[in-house]
């Protein structure tokens, strides 16, 4: 999976008019977005209190994002002033909850560009994962029939993966055989398109993708899925690592169901979005009781948008894609280091797709887990395990830095100056 490789979207942009929505590379080189950004950048970090004052840098947004001083104000302020359960009740407080509660599916709409809000629905759930398996359990078992297959993306994260293997074997006990697709991957960990061609056919009843690789960091291109599937087949995003960090369409991308965590888009955890079209197939409804919604993550989640919505989700876009090739640029200079995912797109002078945030990497001769420590004791804080990969993934733990938009150049040329000065000669890695 992880051998030098060809470009990621590199030769497949789509005509003009047709809809699709190819991958969006910074405009200009990455030095000159940087300056351009800078005080754009320096007025947003300071909208985190949590980065206020401290000499740590904060590398792990993929995990979890921070949360800028309004959703925290606003959190604050419906708690103090109007808690209250939504859909029970009659007095002020019961009806402005279950008003929020609307809003934030409108606010959700919005941003992800829904094109039908009277037809498509706005589900709040608890995050990605349950997203998923809502659509596999509570949707995709009753439309399968023997003989129907289902394209997995097993080098993904694990959330994209599990539900659909739960969906098949719910099916089993019923006594319906479903088949699980590999979904093939070129060596840089983008899909491979030419050889999904001929796996899919009159069967395929779901395509399970991912918008931004959560390991890779780049734009899987999942609007030549939809060309090569055709119009019939339901297609299932993963969008946990690209709401919030960059401009998502849904009528663009022209997917059935779209999937993300409100933690990672600088919301409370425990809140995450399930967004169903109701186009393909039977339309999309929850099962069983739902009991009291997570109101005060909704109404986290709305700020949120909103703050996305003031900030403009394109420039966090291009600062992010800019300080990500200031990062693998950097790495790829370090002989001891190896980039995972596109070797093509590592330069600051190259011209094709790069990476939307996050970084990962290994170091021959220490363990991502050692490095980790490492890392945190010069107060970078990384990720450095397996990323939750799927089974065809990557088979040796790797760092991962993930960056955002109050990440800034000093903390990655930092990064960098701690990997240049490993001394590796020691039993136990260390630094001088």
């Amino acid at each position: 999976m992880a051998a030098p490789a060809t470009t990621p979207g590199a030769s497949d942009a789509p005509a003009a008019g047709t809809g699709a929505a190819p991958a969006t590379p910074p405009v200009g080189h990455p030095d000159r977005v940087l300056a351009e950004l800078a005080d754009w950048q320096r007025a947003v970090r300071a909208q985190f209190p949590i980065l206020t004052g401290t000499d740590e840098a904060y590398l792990d947004s993929a995990a979890t994002a921070q949360k800028p001083q309004v959703v925290l104000d606003a959190v604050q302020r419906y708690l103090t002033g109007e808690n209250a359960n939504a859909g029970r009740g009659t007095y002020r407080w019961a009806n402005r909850t279950t008003a929020l509660l609307r809003r934030c599916r409108d606010r959700v709409g919005d941003l992800i560009d829904d094109p039908d809000p009277e037809r498509s629905g706005v589900h709040l759930v608890g995050g990605t994962t349950e997203a998923l398996r809502r659509v596999a359990l509570d949707w995709l078992v009753d439309t399968l029939a023997d003989g129907d297959e289902i394209v997995v993306p097993a080098a993904d994260h694990l959330a994209n993966v599990v539900p659909w293997q739960e969906a098949r074997d719910a099916a089993a006990r019923r006594g319906v055989t479903v088949r699980l697709v590999e979904m093939p991957y070129e060596p840089s960990g983008d899909y491979d398109v030419a050889a999904l061609a001929p796996l899919v056919g009159e069967r395929t009843r779901l395509v399970a993708v991912t918008h931004v690789h959560h390991v890779y960091g780049v734009d899987m291109n999942v609007h030549r899925i939809r060309r090569l599937v055709g119009d019939d087949v339901v297609i299932c995003l993963d969008a946990a690592q690209s709401v919030g960090h960059l401009p998502v369409s849904v009528t663009d991308l022209d997917v059935d169901f779209l999937a993300f965590s409100g933690h990672k888009a600088m919301a409370l955890p425990g809140v995450g979005v399930l967004w169903a079209r109701n186009r393909r197939g039977p339309r999309y409804e929850h099962r069983g009781w739902q009991g009291s919604p997570h109101t005060v993550g909704a109404v986290s989640l709305a700020a949120a948008v909103d703050w996305f919505e003031a900030t403009d989700v394109a420039r966090i876009a291009r600062w992010t894609v800019a300080l990500g090739a200031r990062l693998t640029d950097g790495l790829s200079r370090l002989p001891d280091i190896r980039v995972l995912g596109c070797q093509d797109s590592l330069t600051l002078d190259s011209t094709v797709q790069r990476r939307h945030g996050p970084v990962t990497f290994l170091h021959p001769g220490i363990s991502a887990a050692d490095l980790g420590f490492v890392l945190a004791d010069h107060g970078l804080m990384v990720r450095a395990n397996a990323h939750c990969q799927g089974p065809a993934g990557e088979r040796e733990n790797s760092v991962r830095v993930s960056l955002h938009a109050y990440n800034t150049v000093e903390e990655v040329d930092r990064l960098l100056d701690v990997l240049a000065r490993l001394d590796t000669s020691q039993t136990t890695p260390s630094y001088h």
